[in-house]
Formats: structure tokens, sequence, C-alpha cells
């Protein structure tokens, strides 16, 4: 019988490790006030397309001066020998976790992996989690099937995605709120999970099909909560943030 999610958490690792804020944002000023509004309350911050492409590297360092954790959501996926390249250099930078399309292919998520672990002890830095993007929280079933022509349902293709990154040599994958319990009965403890899709009781949804509560995916299994929107937009962020981690917690 699967363990509770919490039974497997180092005593000393925080809640507040487990909420990662989603610095979606169009400079690296906003991004930057963002993190100093939330001092002490969130160290982990994903930096995605927006704000790279804005910003670039800069964004990494701004928020790793800043005492934080960055999560480098760029979504590698290219042939291998690049993607391995850009593996070193979010290892480089200092990520503590970075993505890859599981699309890609077994091939070019195992040059994620061997990149990673190479640059790790090339330039004596800890290895980042290496997590593999299944199917967007955007897509549903509808969209799947009729847009990539996907026979499978969400949850099969993800699930078949899984495994392919897992035998790639990969730490976890990206999943939404509605697969994460069909992950750790297929995948195991050992597997990390990271949930978009996260919104508090009551909010909208926006752009994102898969959704579900925080208490709702920290009890369904998820390691990692990915929260932009909620947070980012919220006309008071710090008290915005809390209320989640209120919510995790119950």
């Amino acid at each position: 019988m699967p363990r509770d999610p919490k039974d497997r958490l180092p005593a000393d690792r925080l809640l507040a490790d487990r909420l990662i804020v989603a610095l979606d944002v169009d400079s690296l000023d906003r991004a930057t006030g963002l993190v100093d509004a939330l001092a002490g309350q969130v160290v982990r911050f994903k930096i995605g397309s927006q704000l790279f492409t804005a910003a670039g590297p800069s964004a990494v360092d701004a928020v790793r001066k800043r005492g934080g954790e960055v999560f480098l959501d760029l979504k590698f996926h290219d042939i291998p020998n690049t993607v391995e390249g850009a593996a070193r250099e979010a290892v480089r930078l200092g990520a503590f976790m970075f993505n890859v399309h599981a699309s890609g292919g077994r091939a070019m998520m195992s040059a994620a992996a061997h990149g990673s672990a190479e640059a790790a002890q090339a330039f004596r830095l800890p290895r980042p989690l290496v997590i593999a993007v299944t199917v967007l929280t955007s897509f549903d079933r509808a969209a799947l099937a009729g847009e990539l022509h996907v026979a499978s349902s969400v949850e099969g293709h993800v699930l078949h995605l899984c495994t392919l990154a897992r035998e790639a040599g990969l730490d976890g994958s990206v999943a939404s709120p509605n697969e994460i319990r069909a992950i750790r009965n297929a995948m195991g403890y050992g597997w990390t999970v990271v949930t978009p899709g996260v919104r508090p009781a009551g909010s909208e949804r926006h752009d994102q099909s898969r959704v579900a509560t925080p208490r709702a995916a920290v009890q369904a299994g998820a390691d990692y909560l990915v929260v932009g929107r909620p947070i980012t937009g919220a006309a008071d962020p710090a008290r915005a943030a809390e209320a989640i981690l209120t919510e995790m917690s119950a």
C-alpha cells in the first residue's frame, strides 16, 4: 500500500520548499520585486520562457543572489546534442531543477540526464533534478486527440511518457493534478512529481484545463506545487502565498 506523501519527506523539509512561485512576468524589475515581496515565505521560483526571453540568465542570477532557488522551466526540446548542451548550461546557472519535453524521445532525454550529470561533476555543483514535461495542463482529451492525433487518454499518454523518461534516466515529471495518483501508482515514491495547474478554491482557471486546489494536489502526492497568477497577480502576493501554504498544510 503506498505511503502517505508526508511520510516520505525528510523531517527538516519545510512546507515552503514545496511551493514554487512562477515568475511569468515581462521584466527583471517585476520579477525581483516579487521575490523581494515574498522573502521569508517562498524560497523557490520558476523562471520560464517569458522572463528568460526578456532578461536572460540575469534573471536566474538575480533570484539566486536573493537567496532563492530556481526551477528553470524552458522545456528543452531539440536534437539530443543541443539538449545536452542546454542541460550543461542549466547546471552552470545553478538551477536546482529544469525540464525537457518528454515528446522529444528517449535519446534526447538521455542526453539531458547525461549532460546534467557530467556538468555537475565538471563544475563541482549539485546535479539538478531533470524533469519531463508530459502533457501540458492547457490540453484536455479533445485537444490531445483532435490537434495532436494522440489516440490514448490523457492519463494513458502521460504514463507512457513517464515510463520513457524513467528509462532515459530522468528524475520525475511535470503532471497536472488529475494524473498525480496514477503516476504515484505506476512510478512509485522515488519519482518526483511537479504539479502546475494549482488554483486556490474559488479562483479562476485562466488557460488551465486540468486544475486542483493546493490541498488536493498535496493529498494526491505532489512533491512540488507551481503557482503563478493566484500569487503574482494578487494585490498582496505575500498574503496570497501565505493562504496557499495554509491550504497546503491543511
